[in-house]
């Protein structure tokens, strides 16, 4: 299990507006959601899952813009793959939480 954010930014769109480019790349998320786990936030979307799977979904994410017409697309990843122990986003989120009650 992997906890990938990902990034997408469309370029050369002739406008600085990329709601609707955002809103085509999360109905691929949509399409994997028997298979991976995402959330959406205001700067980027966490996703969930297999790492071969979720690489694989981000490379689908990728090519939307460019087919709704981006010039060029820049795309930024962090991987977390941690392999000694399962991790999920609700468990890093509620790790803190519970640091913060001390």
């Amino acid at each position: 299990m992997a906890i990938v954010q990902v990034t997408i930014v469309p370029l050369g769109t002739g406008s600085p507006s990329v709601g609707e480019y955002v809103a085509e790349v999360h109905r691929v998320l949509e399409q994997s959601a028997e298979r991976i786990k995402y959330q959406l936030t205001p700067m980027s979307t966490i996703i969930e899952g297999e790492l071969d799977e979720l690489l694989a979904v981000v490379r689908r994410m990728h090519e939307v813009p460019f087919a709704s017409g981006a010039a060029r697309v820049s795309t930024t990843l962090t991987i977390d793959d941690r392999r000694d122990k399962q991790g999920t986003m609700e468990q890093k989120l509620l790790s803190v939480e519970e640091k913060l009650k001390r």
